[in-house]
């Protein structure tokens, strides 16, 4: 591919245009063009044991077989990550059964780690900080997709409020209603596997 190809914008509604007059190759153009997005939700959101590959798949037929549902009232990226992102949530609901979380299934590491996430106010280095990201991932597999959802996207992503409600359609009030209530379920975790731990 020559560089100066790279220079050229993507001409996202001239091939929709060719898509829906059933141009494969525009097709294909739009997948790659769409891609790099689609896997970068895909992978804050993806649920363990399903591969990347199969929910980009499914994220992509959606796409397709709804296209005559976009009317250009948000930019198609946006359309297009609404649709990511709900497919992320479909697939967790699907692995809804949660087994049980002890203290027990924490590496060393990870059992430290919540020690002193629980007992000490001082900041973490950076071997802590990863151990606390697997921990925090146990932590949210426990939560409803929905409610994992939002505490990614506001705790974890920093994303605010009204760019949330974009992603998922969800009104505010409802958003900070699911975090309130899974940041309870966290701390209730916590809790849980302290006193676990002590008997």
């Amino acid at each position: 591919m020559s560089s100066d190809s790279d220079d050229v914008p993507f001409d996202l509604a001239g091939c929709l245009a060719r898509v829906r007059a059933q141009d494969q190759a525009a097709a294909r153009a739009l997948v790659e063009h769409l891609y790099p997005l689609v896997l970068r939700i895909i992978r804050t959101r993806r649920p363990r044991r399903v591969p990347e590959e199969d929910i980009a798949q499914d994220i992509f037929l959606k796409m397709f077989t709804r296209l005559e549902q976009y009317q250009g009232n948000v930019p198609f990226t946006h359309w297009v990550s609404r649709i990511a992102v709900t497919t992320c949530i479909d697939h967790l609901r699907a692995q809804q059964r949660r087994p049980e979380f002890r203290w027990a299934d924490l590496s060393e590491n990870e059992a430290q780690m919540l020690d002193h996430v629980l007992t000490n106010e001082r900041a973490v280095d950076a071997g802590e900080a990863l151990a606390a990201s697997e921990l925090v991932e146990k932590l949210l597999a426990q939560l409803k997709p929905d409610d994992r959802t939002v505490i990614q996207m506001l705790d974890l992503e920093q994303k605010s409020l009204v760019e949330i409600s974009e992603l998922t359609g969800w009104n505010t009030t409802l958003i900070k209603v699911r975090a309130f209530r899974a940041r309870r379920k966290l701390q209730k975790l916590f809790e849980e596997l302290k006193k676990k731990e002590r008997t």
